[in-house]
């Protein structure tokens, strides 16, 4: 089966300075991937690279067997690599409905209408409900989301990338900032994703991590050290050594 997201060899360094070296990744279609390591160990990099934010010094990113190391973000999110939204670019006036709606007209190639023209903005609006409402999200539909709590405005973001159809969803740190009390919801949303949505979770929340990743790569210092099963990494002495600090005797 062909991996829905690789890269081969990806390389990047500032300088003298390696951030990422010479990783070898792949993330099948349908995975729930964890990507996990101590601060510094790369992974927004890596996750910069992977989404075109970042151009890599050496190596390749490819998206469903395509070779998408030259493509600028927007053309690779047509491709179908989505990335969960900063919260400062979310239209925080408008409505969780028609922030939905306007991801689901720049994906059909219509963003400039969805103002100006009726059909294209009900068209719009009904796929975004119908999305809302697969996530169970529906009853925030006309809420603005500057009135949402903090962690309902990162659920906004999870459903604005699912307006996108992406076939790869990038979901980083999906619950930092969240209070528990949210971060319930959240993890609920995930766990309703669409199975062929290939999935990559990078989160510093452990607990969050094993319960939804069904396989984890662990980077220190730009390399993969690790990749397996969460049982697997859970008894990884060199896990718990650089990422839990936890140290072996004898």
């Amino acid at each position: 089966m062909m991996p829905a997201l690789e890269t081969v060899g990806l390389h990047k360094r500032f300088g003298a300075l390696v951030v990422a070296n010479d990783i070898n990744f792949s993330l099948e279609p349908g995975a729930r991937h964890a990507l996990i390591g101590p601060n510094g160990a790369g992974k927004t990099t890596f996750i910069n690279l992977i989404s075109g934010r970042l151009p890599p010094s050496a190596g390749h990113v490819l998206l469903g067997g395509r070779d998408v190391t030259l493509l600028p973000q927007a053309a690779r999110v047509r491709r179908g690599l989505g990335r969960t939204f900063q919260i400062n670019t979310l239209f925080r006036g408008l409505s969780v409905l028609e922030n939905v709606a306007l991801a689901v007209a720049e994906r059909e190639g219509r963003g400039g209408d969805m103002f100006r023209s009726a059909s294209s903005r009900r068209g719009a609006l009904e796929q975004a409900y119908a999305l809302l409402q697969r996530l169970r999200f529906a009853e925030d539909a006309l809420t603005r989301v500057q009135e949402l709590p903090y962690g309902k405005q990162r659920l906004v973001e999870i459903a604005i990338a699912l307006g996108l159809r992406p076939s790869v969803l990038l979901l980083d740190e999906p619950a930092a900032g969240v209070p528990s009390a949210e971060s319930a919801t959240i993890v609920e949303m995930i766990e309703q994703l669409p199975p062929d949505i290939a999935v990559l979770i990078i989160e510093h929340d452990m607990e969050l991590v094993f319960r939804l990743a069904r396989r984890i790569t662990v980077l220190v210092q730009g390399r993969v050290l690790v990749e397996g099963a969460p049982a697997e990494i859970a008894a990884d002495a060199r896990v718990r050594e650089v990422y839990l600090g936890e140290r072996q005797h004898g």
